[in-house]
């Protein structure tokens, strides 16, 4: 699917991300739906405040049904408008009060969606009733240690957000057999086989330290941004995406973009210093001058007054 399909778009408020966002915030949050594609095939899909549609249009790609729900109803007649096709469909609905039966849904998806509300325990109650036996639950959650704690930054439209720990126990709770990943936008240097053969390890992360040293482990070494869980109630067994997964867009808009702004800083820090030369050369002049200026005045002065003292 296109990000510029057709339809009228829905204006960006903050509180929902719509396709038309570009660079970081895009790579996030398309990221997670692309990689929750290959995990619900042939499988009917709850996507629970699915906001613009997008989401579910990818899900729907690959899934048996999906039913996109969101209590805001502009977003809902919008993905209505914009993504209409068989097997999906978007409905108004309360995340609390889902009017499905029970055992309805092979898969619950729900991203963004946690940290928007106070009420987890009766949010997860809810996407388990209406899970079947053996489904399961795709989930994501800020880390509040790096999202906000350590960047100093609160978003105004999260009012509960959860460390680790914290997440862990909810998710005992309710889905006890349960998965954690970790999602951040991070800058690497990518390189991979170009041929078909499957050999060597699936990945690896190397990293540099201050000192010059390399560390290579099997992930990468920073604190995810959010975590992404598959969790179930039983002990079905869960689906095993890869270890590692990369995202990226074909216009590479957030490497252009970081480019683009190199570029800029290079040009304006060159503009810098041709003004600070300009200046020291006018700075050189003025001295000169202001140097020469009493031996010229006393020039002048002897010529008004031959009599007047050098």
């Amino acid at each position: 699917m296109s990000r510029a399909a057709q339809g009228k778009k829905l204006e960006f408020t903050g509180e929902r991300f719509t396709p038309e966002c570009v660079r970081e915030i895009f790579y996030e949050h398309w990221h997670r739906y692309a990689w929750a594609r290959g995990l619900v095939g042939d499988l009917d899909v709850l996507d629970c405040a699915c906001g613009e549609g997008y989401g579910s249009r990818l899900l729907a790609d690959t899934a048996r049904t999906v039913v996109g729900v969101d209590i805001d109803t502009e977003s809902i007649d919008h993905a209505d408008r914009r993504y209409a096709r068989p097997g999906l469909e978007f409905m108004a609905a309360n995340a609390l009060e889902l009017p499905f039966d029970n055992h309805r849904f092979d898969v619950v998806v729900s991203f963004e969606t946690l940290e928007h509300l106070v009420e987890h325990e009766e949010l997860l109650a809810s996407f388990r009733r209406v899970l079947r036996p053996g489904g399961f639950l795709l989930l994501s959650s800020p880390d509040r240690k790096t999202y906000s704690d350590d960047t100093g930054y609160r978003n105004e439209f999260h009012v509960r957000e959860l460390y680790r720990p914290e997440l862990e126990d909810l998710l005992g709770r309710h889905f006890p057999n349960f998965r954690l990943y970790g999602q951040k936008l991070l800058f690497h240097s990518a390189l991979w086989q170009l041929d078909s053969a499957e050999t060597g390890l699936a990945a690896e992360h190397l990293g540099a330290g201050d000192d010059g040293s390399v560390h290579r482990a099997l992930q990468p070494m920073q604190a995810p941004m959010y975590f992404i869980a598959i969790a179930a109630a039983t002990d079905a067994p869960l689906p095993e995406p890869p270890a590692l997964s990369l995202f990226d867009d074909g216009a590479e808009s957030v490497y252009g973009h970081y480019n683009d702004v190199v570029r800029k800083h290079i040009l304006v820090s060159e503009a810098l210093a041709e003004r600070d030369a300009e200046i020291a050369r006018l700075e050189a002049r003025i001295e000169h001058a202001d140097a020469a200026r009493p031996g010229r005045l006393r020039q002048f002065i002897s010529k008004l007054w031959p009599g007047v003292r050098k």
